[in-house]
């Protein structure tokens, strides 16, 4: 076993193509640290519908240069056997996008060699930009497939890597395993061609490209009054954000500096995700000094969209699910048609505003690989702070058109002496309280979240928080209308909860929503407060029927 270990690092290290990781795992060969070898060599990092996302390091259950140039052949080697080249012969295009995170740059340049060299054309964008931009970039130059490097809201230590085909979408099965297997089928490093150039940088044009596609998102002669504090949360979304906000005339965003400029190591915070504890502080710290109509935050790929408003003497968060809902009354408003779609693990909330409103509507599998090929689709959510406000445009979460919406909302109720949470209230009324929360375990051993599951489908709850679980479904079978998925879905007189493990982090995740109807607006208080006392004990009780 120790033997063949050794073996197998030394036949990586020879063809690793990075000093900085063959000099890390030269370290560890030679010190017989069996216990770190078995970990980078025990497997390696499955390609899947999230692409690949791992910690950055040697060896192939890690993210590097040499997994990369290996996902990238494997794609290539895909493209090519599906009908890639266009109608005259010439050679199909992959775009290709990075953030700026630690190594993110150098992937995306092997990503640009390997197509190169498989006999693709590859086009990088001109430096780190929002994952948005790329999606739309794959539509807009009428490329076949495009890489976006990128883990998002993950640790620092992470990377990752996403796919996307013509559509503008990203890939769901079966591109997911008929890609992995063309990895599968990569035997050596030495046998995938990366010539030195012959690949095409961007220039700005497909960025102008984009801000000038947001204006669609805006009414015309809207009113463009609403005053922000933004952070782009050490990510790439500042220039972009601050560009398009100038361009729709709104007041300039007051910038959180501290978290300003693109930082791989994001010094500020514990996770660079708007959702952590802590992630906000520092804006609700500059909007308490500068007294702003809302908070707009972006990830660091600025793909999601987090908004706080101040209620009462403070500052909260918005919950996705919220923000979800707020955006979906302005488009009634505003008078649009087209299909309202959201996950199953999102509010009901939308499908009771799209009903009334007499707009179609639909669930879908978690993440917007799913929610952006819903047929018709005009407005699209999730509860993670994700938002598809423009599909012609972007058929991706957008966290720079999300904020553009949102702050068109803020600035028209602004102008009738109103608020964000005004109108929660008035949605309320409207349709119940649906209050959310959700039960996350982050774990070091995956094997916690298998036992959960395991133990919720041998041994099933028959109530929570002393409601009767009326419908209880297994998402590995699959529903009428959902594929299979590992996730289970209990239904509740008056409440809904599902579990699933996380796609792209080690979580298990439990989302909960509750509906308590509200007859007035002087009924909400009380609502809000049977919500809160049924959310704790739905949490307390999940959690033990889970063992977690």
């Amino acid at each position: 076993m120790h033997d063949d270990l050794i073996a197998r690092a030394r036949t990586w290290l020879a063809e690793d193509p990075d000093t900085e990781t063959r000099d890390e795992l030269a370290k560890l060969i030679d010190a017989g640290d069996v216990t770190e070898l078995s970990a980078r060599f025990s497997g390696t990092l499955q390609f899947g519908t999230a692409g690949l996302r791992g910690e950055l390091g040697a060896g192939p259950m890690r993210m590097n240069r040499g997994v990369v140039i290996r996902a990238a052949a494997g794609l290539a080697a895909y493209l090519k056997k599906n009908g890639t080249p266009h109608g005259d012969g010439t050679a199909g295009l992959v775009v290709i996008g990075y953030d700026a995170r630690h190594k993110s740059a150098d992937f995306a340049r092997d990503t640009a060699a390997v197509m190169t060299g498989a006999g693709l054309r590859a086009a990088v964008l001109p430096r780190p930009l929002p994952t948005p931009v790329l999606a739309f970039a794959i539509r807009h130059l009428g490329a076949v497939a495009g890489v976006e490097v990128t883990a998002s809201h993950n640790p620092p230590r992470d990377n990752g890597y996403k796919v996307y085909l013509g559509d503008g979408s990203q890939i769901v099965p079966p591109a997911d395993a008929g890609i992995a297997a063309e990895i599968d089928a990569i035997a050596s490093l030495h046998d995938v061609p990366r010539p030195e150039a012959g690949w095409e940088i961007l220039d700005d044009s497909v960025l102008d490209a984009y801000l000038a596609r947001t204006d669609a998102v805006l009414a015309a002669g809207s009113p463009r009054t609403a005053r922000t504090v933004y952070t782009a949360m050490h990510g790439v979304g500042r220039d972009v954000l601050l560009a398009a906000f100038a361009r729709a005339g709104f007041p300039e965003p007051v910038l959180v500096a501290e978290q300003a400029d693109p930082d791989p190591d994001f010094p500020t915070v514990a996770f660079p995700n708007p959702e952590e504890p802590g992630a906000m502080d520092l804006a609700f710290a500059r909007a308490r000094a500068t007294d702003p109509d809302l908070i707009i935050a972006n990830d660091p790929d600025a793909d999601r969209c987090a908004v706080a408003v101040k209620d009462g003497g403070d500052w909260r968060m918005l919950r996705g699910d919220e923000v979800g809902a707020l955006l979906a009354a302005h488009l009634v408003r505003r008078g649009v048609s087209g299909t309202f779609a959201e996950s199953i693990v999102s509010s009901s909330l939308l499908g009771r505003i799209a009903g009334k409103a007499g707009l179609p509507y639909e669930e879908t599998l978690t993440g917007f690989k799913w929610i952006a090929r819903v047929n018709g689709l005009r407005y699209g959510y999730e509860e993670a702070l994700g938002y598809c406000v423009d599909p012609e445009g972007v058929r991706d979460k957008d966290g720079i058109t999300a904020a553009l919406l949102i702050t068109e909302l803020a600035s028209g109720l602004k102008e009738e002496g109103r608020t964000l949470l005004d109108l929660l209230d008035d949605l309320a009324v409207e349709h119940g309280l649906h209050a959310t929360d959700q039960l996350s375990v982050r774990v070091q051993d995956l094997s916690v979240i298998a036992d959960a599951m395991s133990r919720l489908r041998e041994q099933p709850p028959t109530e929570l928080a002393g409601l009767a679980i009326t419908r209880a479904e297994d998402l590995t079978r699959g529903t009428e209308t959902l594929p299979p998925t590992d996730g289970l879905r209990y239904t509740l007189d008056g409440a809904r909860v599902v579990v699933r493990p996380s796609g792209t982090e080690p979580k298990l995740k439990c989302y909960l929503e509750v509906v308590v109807p509200v007859a007035a607006h002087a009924d909400l208080p009380a609502a809000r407060a049977r919500a809160t006392e049924l959310l704790a004990a739905v949490k307390r009780d999940l959690s033990a029927a889970a063992g977690i």
